[in-house]
């Protein structure tokens, strides 16, 4: 990353330091669109006065440079936090329910470790296009956030990686459909899987409901 574009991606958060607000948050999910497995949301929260992890939307990112980031964000940020909520849950509550259910879990876990470090939870939350009601602090929904604000790139790593770790985990449980590549989303090879091995444990059934075996 360019550093003329990491200053653009820290101006939500240089606005709002420049306030006095004195922690920002960022919070953002990955896997709405897949198949199979759970939504996973990412909270981080930083000091305004940085340092900022260089973080870029995760999407742009290779896996390696995704794995680095995310040790580099939880080790400079005040606290972090995921949310997950697993494909069974998705298909009683609708996707954007459990989105939705996800951040604000991943909020709460990461405001336990403000808390538990007696750390100031006033501040500023910035969300990627979601809006969040009964959140801890102020938010403010960007949309394509994570393209627009470090604390939502970051938070969209840390969404991505847990995720995609957990999909490894999955494709050594269900061998054949390709878990561990595809991470759930509806590639070829994947529908193809579906239709040798049926529908396992972890698909979405509301995801599934047209397919044609």
């Amino acid at each position: 990353m360019t550093e003329e574009k990491f200053q653009l991606m820290c101006k939500y958060e240089n606005e709002y330091a420049a306030q006095g607000i004195t922690t920002i948050g960022g919070i953002d999910e990955a896997g709405r669109g897949p198949l199979a497995g759970p939504v996973v949301a990412g909270c981080i929260f930083w000091n305004s006065t940085g340092p900022f992890v260089k973080a870029d939307d995760s999407k742009k990112l290779s896996e390696a440079k995704r794995e680095l980031l995310y040790d580099e964000i939880i080790n400079n940020a005040l606290a972090w936090g995921v949310g997950i909520v697993d494909n069974n849950i998705i298909d009683e509550i609708n996707i954007l329910n459990a989105t939705q259910l996800a951040m604000k879990n991943a909020c709460e876990n990461a405001v336990k470790m403000l808390k538990k470090d007696n750390l100031d939870q006033e501040g500023i939350i910035f969300i990627d296009h979601v809006k969040l009601n009964d959140m801890p602090c102020s938010t403010l929904s960007i949309t394509h956030g994570d393209a627009l604000s470090v604390s939502i790139a970051a938070a969209s790593i840390i969404a991505k990686v847990t995720r995609d770790r957990m999909m490894v985990e999955y494709d050594k449980q269900y061998p054949g459909y390709g878990f561990a590549g595809h991470k759930g989303y509806g590639t070829k090879k994947h529908y193809e899987a579906i239709r040798q091995f049926g529908i396992s444990t972890i698909h979405r059934k509301t995801f599934l409901k047209n397919f044609v075996m």
